[in-house]
């Protein structure tokens, strides 16, 4: 069973949520402080965490900083406000996905289900150099040399697409498509940012091109 960790300041919200997830093989723990969630975190192993940005003590984003500093497990923020800039911020600070509140539970689910999907990603057994980064599609793991490179779930599935689509331009659509599954045009800022992050941890933004007017792509040379 997937274990979560919901941290909302809203007491009334876990419960229901609670009974909800477990038709879909899920336990729900809740936390209303920030800070404790992240020592739970350190002291336990969740599958996700489901953050909103709307908090006491410390907001969303930097209760997501803070967990970013020692843990890659996926996040799925909600907010109230449902902004892009918000959704911008959030994934610029590491979070896997976004959703905006009110929202129906078989949605969330459907979010949570597709991290996961994407998180097992390929399973293909294949692994592909790219200089002296070594990416490992079917372990989810990129190294350079012999030392790993953390990535988050999203960053992972992104490179992934990238690398198995090399020298061909994908669009943002279809990168939005193959990642998350929904409308791509309320999220194509989110696919720059991803970019951008992704490029950093590479080390190596030659890397990823990008073709004005068109998408991004991948070019090992």
């Amino acid at each position: 069973m997937r274990k979560l960790l919901l941290i909302d300041d809203d007491e009334k919200l876990a419960e229901p949520l609670r009974r909800y997830f477990t038709r879909f093989d899920m336990e729900l723990d809740n936390e209303t402080s920030p800070l404790n969630a992240i020592e739970r975190i350190r002291g336990r192993a969740y599958d996700l965490v489901v953050l909103d940005v709307m908090l006491p003590e410390i907001d969303g984003f930097e209760t997501c900083r803070r967990i970013r500093q020692f843990s890659d497990i996926p996040i799925l923020m909600l907010t109230a406000r449902g902004e892009v800039m918000d959704r911008v911020v959030g994934l610029e600070l590491g979070a896997d996905d976004y959703l905006p509140k009110p929202f129906e539970p078989r949605e969330l689910v459907a979010r949570i289900q597709n991290i996961f999907k994407r998180g097992k990603a390929s399973a293909a057994e294949t692994v592909y150099q790219l200089g002296e980064l070594q990416v490992d599609i079917a372990r989810k793991k990129l190294t350079r040399g012999n030392e790993p490179v953390a990535l988050t779930a999203t960053e992972f599935a992104l490179l992934s697409l990238l690398v198995q689509n090399q020298d061909r331009v994908l669009s943002r659509d279809e990168i939005m498509l193959a990642l998350r599954g929904i409308d791509a045009d309320i999220y194509s800022r989110a696919i720059d940012v991803l970019v951008s992050r992704l490029r950093h941890k590479l080390q190596r933004p030659e890397l990823i091109h990008t073709v004005r007017g068109q998408g991004y792509q991948l070019v090992n040379r």
